[in-house]
């Protein structure tokens, strides 16, 4: 099917098939991806959008000079390649781009091996070169084939009663009974032949099964958004859930979508060098808002790590502080030295008194000192300790979750 596909408005109660279902749920979610990265400065001969359709299709692209203008151009890759077997040529073949031989067919190369130069950079959707529709393919799959699936029970929902005759006689009374209940009339039933030919069967599994095909449809499209980076969670134990439990999957949200914006990081700048350029891409849309948030949260986290670590040196600090200083003695010493030579008649027993104390002072002072650093070897180490146990209760604490959702599971699945 061809890029732009416009069928009729008007499907005359008629079904899509699965192709065209498939193609549309495609589409959609690749509507929805060129949101994701916002360029700046880009020239005005590359539309930001199909820039992102050639990496989210084709998985590649490069960025070359045609005249005077740069392109971005899709094509395939040679047989040349780098050290690291990375293909150098690239093959471009496009008729809508005219050049001074006619329409635009050829190698370009990407790189400098022998015998060529460099007249083109290449740009990657990720690491490996893949796309998204490998992915949107496999997703969009499942939710087809689910949307059939609850079509069916949905319209097997209807009939939840099935009544079987035994004859024509009582066939026809059963219709006309069915009619006037329809109709808004009550019917009476005199015959007791008709109520021993009429079989009622009451079909309760289209419900049930209807139910499963909606969770499990919200469970496609949730593990979609959250390969692509968005937060959708979905509740499969039909009851609330706590921040804890909805914050579980945060962590597989990134590393796809900061693959993909490494690898486009590093395109624009092999291109701004190549070519002179200052092309800038970044996230946008929710993407964009998710990183302001989680690098609000870091900042938070990080600056009340540092506030604490601040407030435990002030603690300990306060400590080491306590008692007397040197500077105290020796002011003492100063002071009672003072007072021998300002009195003459002090005796040398009182002198020797007066030294007596003040050197029982000193060891008392140095005795205080040593007790107050025995006391912050202690706060250390009770310091140490509550870490200790910190982590342990954390760590119990992940435990029981798991625990808890593994009994769960197992409840479920019985």
């Amino acid at each position: 099917m061809s890029l732009f596909w416009y069928p009729e408005l008007n499907y005359k109660n008629e079904q899509l098939s699965k192709a065209e279902l498939l193609d549309s749920y495609i589409r959609y979610y690749l509507a929805r991806l060129q949101s994701m990265f916002k360029y700046e400065n880009l020239p005005e001969t590359i539309p930001a959008k199909w820039l992102e359709h050639y990496l989210l299709n084709n998985g590649n692209c490069i960025i070359a000079k045609v005249g005077d203008d740069l392109f971005a151009l899709v094509g395939g890759m040679g047989q040349e390649a780098t050290p690291y077997y990375i293909p150098a040529g690239y093959v471009v073949a496009n008729p809508w781009i005219e050049t001074e031989g006619g329409t635009l067919s050829k190698q370009y190369w990407t790189a400098n091996v022998p015998g060529h130069d460099q007249d083109a950079v290449i740009i990657f959707n990720d690491t490996y070169s893949q796309g998204v529709i490998p992915m949107l393919v496999r997703y969009c799959t499942q939710l087809v084939e689910n949307d059939l699936s609850m079509g069916i029970a949905d319209i097997l929902a209807r009939a939840t009663i099935n009544i079987s005759a035994a004859d024509d006689n009582t066939k026809q009374s059963a219709e006309l009974w069915l009619k006037r209940l329809k109709d808004g009339n009550l019917g009476v039933i005199s015959d007791n032949a008709f109520i021993e030919g009429l079989q009622v069967r009451e079909f309760k599994a289209a419900a049930d099964s209807l139910t499963s095909l909606i969770e499990y449809h919200q469970y496609i499209k949730a593990s979609l958004f959250n390969e692509l980076g968005l937060n959708s969670n979905y509740n499969m134990k039909r009851e609330s859930i706590n921040s804890n439990e909805s914050q579980l999957n945060d962590d597989m949200l990134h590393p796809l979508i900061d693959d993909m914006l490494r690898e486009r990081q590093e395109g624009i700048k092999r291109v701004n060098e190549f070519f002179g350029t200052n092309i800038k891409v970044s996230f946008n849309s929710a993407w964009e808002a998710n990183e302001i948030e989680e690098s609000a949260l870091i900042e938070e986290i990080e600056a009340g790590a540092v506030a604490a670590e601040a407030e435990a040196i002030a603690a300990i600090e306060s400590i080491s502080t306590e008692g007397a200083s040197d500077e105290t003695i020796s002011d003492n010493i100063d002071l009672d030295n003072n007072v021998v030579d300002s009195e003459d008649d002090v005796t040398s027993e009182e002198i020797d008194n007066g030294t007596g104390q003040l050197e029982d002072e000193i060891e008392e002072t140095e005795i205080e000192k040593t007790s107050e650093e025995v006391d912050i070897e202690e706060v250390k180490e009770d310091i140490e300790d509550v870490k200790d146990v910190f982590d342990e209760l954390i760590e119990e604490e992940s435990e029981e979750t798991k625990e808890e959702e593994e009994e769960e599971n197992a409840q479920e699945d019985k």
